[in-house]
């Protein structure tokens, strides 16, 4: 008998390269690399990397995200968000917690949130 572990998180990291356009939504156990361009919403269990050549036009639901490209849409983050300095994000952000590196642009509202409440009420039962 074989376990279906097709939810558990995947060490795998996905790739789109730089001059490739994808659309459609993309759902992902694991984590992944955006170095081209994704016109659609994004769910990932794992890590997203927005590159310097990549860009993104739709939402992003993920662990932990790094933008150094473009992002059109709104993020939610369940732990670190980081903006490097070549970032740019046109939408709302929610976040647990937020670096941004001088230059990075946004535009949007961002909601610090996430975690510590879940954490709160773990604690609780």
């Amino acid at each position: 008998m074989s376990k279906n572990t097709t939810n558990q998180p995947s060490n795998a990291v996905n790739t789109i390269c730089e001059g490739t356009q994808i659309t459609g939504d993309i759902v992902t156990n694991g984590e992944i690399r955006i170095d081209g361009k994704l016109q659609g919403n994004l769910q990932a269990k794992g890590k997203v990397v927005v590159g310097p050549t990549g860009s993104v036009n739709g939402e992003i639901s993920c662990k932990n995200c790094d933008v150094q490209g473009q992002i059109e849409g709104k993020v939610e983050v369940g732990q670190l968000l980081s903006l490097k300095s070549s970032s740019k994000i046109t939408g709302d952000i929610i976040t647990h917690q937020l670096g941004i590196e001088p230059g990075a642009r946004l535009n949007g509202n961002c909601k610090m949130d996430g975690q510590t409440n879940l954490r709160e009420e773990t604690r609780k039962k």
